[in-house]
């Protein structure tokens, strides 16, 4: 599992660089029309990392703290990063103070951050295809499915789950990566790590360590009998 991950997220990464524009004629519109439909965000990511890495890949690979403002600076705004976190501690979202669930959402996004940042200069050669919506969601959620042809033929399956917030924005908050759901992976392996060390040390490891308690995580999850 931990390999396989790895390799999707960082197609998922560079699937966002290496968007072209077409398909996006079948995206949904949105009821407020003064907010971006979903599909419209991920052209939106696609054109600015694109215009951000762009002739940049030699420095950016050697200065992974700027590749990773790159990602802030222009994914962030676009993902419902609590809504997310809440639904990767699953159950344990309940147990936790606002104060828990704060430190996990930010700790849990810069270990994500730093181990598949990468991604991004790895797959820019990547093609995407937005497809036809498939009109079966309410007007607070939606799905932009896409597929991406990689420089060897490979067809892969990625949809980006969004979900509307108070103000009419759009923002993502999943992604499926060939049936392979970044919430529900990552939830298996927290809910397995918070019974086994409790919720305070599994932030405390996130904030200290990183990425290496992400693949330390992945790998006792799938050490698992």
């Amino acid at each position: 599992m931990l390999r396989r991950l790895a390799l999707v997220t960082a197609i998922t990464f560079g699937t966002l660089v290496a968007a072209p524009a077409f398909g996006q004629a079948t995206a949904p519109v949105t009821a407020d029309a003064a907010q971006p439909s979903p599909a419209a965000v991920v052209q939106t990511i696609a054109d600015q990392l694109g215009a951000a890495i762009e002739g940049h890949h030699d420095e950016l690979k050697n200065n992974q703290e700027k590749l990773i403002g790159i990602v802030d600076q222009v994914f962030l705004p676009h993902f419902d990063l609590d809504y997310a976190s809440i639904l990767v501690l699953g159950q344990h979202a309940r147990e936790a103070t606002p104060q828990q669930r704060e430190r996990f959402a930010k700790a849990f996004y810069n270990s994500i951050t730093h181990r598949y940042a990468e991604g991004l200069l790895n797959y820019t050669r990547g093609r995407v295809k937005v497809l036809p919506f498939k009109g079966d969601l309410n007007d607070k959620r939606s799905v932009v499915r896409t597929q991406v042809i990689l420089d060897d033929g490979k067809l892969v399956s990625i949809d980006y789950a969004f979900r509307k917030g108070r103000n009419g924005d759009w923002k993502a908050y999943d992604v499926i990566i060939e049936g392979i759901s970044y919430v529900t992976n990552y939830r298996n392996q927290v809910d397995a790590e918070i019974r086994k060390v409790g919720i305070d040390q599994l932030i405390t490891n996130l904030e200290t360590k990183g990425e290496t308690a992400l693949e330390a995580m992945a790998k006792d999850n799938k050490d698992k009998p």
